[in-house]
């Protein structure tokens, strides 16, 4: 199992394997909504247990440990640190991603419902190639092993204006549904 899916699936899985990815990072200037931190967790499409930990690794970057079925599962143990950041009504994070995936940084959106879960938003691929093609962001495809993938290299400041404008809302696609641990 590809840990790594749970995080940017926190996307931090993938969809399909491909992914949008940042040349750079979200800078580490704002600090997570507190209700971020903590266990979660959530059933997998295999209906495996899946477990989520966040907490501080340093200031303002969080660290995502992820694992499945129980803690002792060493085997399935990922760690990733991740900043965030809050822009119009949307939080983002921003995680590096492994090497075998090109090694630049993805970006996710989140959510904390009212009703005490953690939804994790992936950004769409294919509609962020029809971005390309159109001129809107700057960027190329990235061939991976698990497909083609999008290296954007337009600004943070025009990635996040073209990201809050509500009209580009359908950009983002549900990865995850985490629940607070013991609830």
């Amino acid at each position: 199992m590809n840990a790594w899916r749970l995080v940017v699936g926190m996307s931090f899985l993938l969809l399909s394997g491909c992914l949008v990815t940042f040349k750079d990072p979200i800078p580490a200037n704002e600090s997570a909504p507190i209700p971020l931190l903590g266990e979660w967790t959530r059933k997998n499409e295999w209906g495996e247990q899946l477990y989520l930990l966040i907490s501080r690794a340093g200031s303002n970057v969080y660290r995502a440990r992820t694992y499945v079925d129980s803690l002792d599962n060493l085997d399935s143990l990922e760690e990733y640190d991740f900043t965030v950041a809050h822009h119009g009504r949307r939080w983002y994070l921003s995680a590096g991603v492994p090497k075998r995936l090109g090694a630049n940084f993805a970006i996710a959106g989140f959510e904390l419902t009212t009703t005490n879960e953690l939804v994790i938003y992936n950004l769409d691929v294919d509609r962020i190639l029809q971005e390309l093609e159109q001129g809107v962001l700057e960027g190329e495809v990235v061939e991976t092993a698990q497909g083609d993938g999008v290296l954007i290299s337009s600004s943070l400041s025009k990635v996040f204006a073209y990201l809050d404008d509500q009209a580009n809302s359908d950009v983002f696609i549900e990865v995850a549904r985490y629940q607070r641990n013991g609830q």
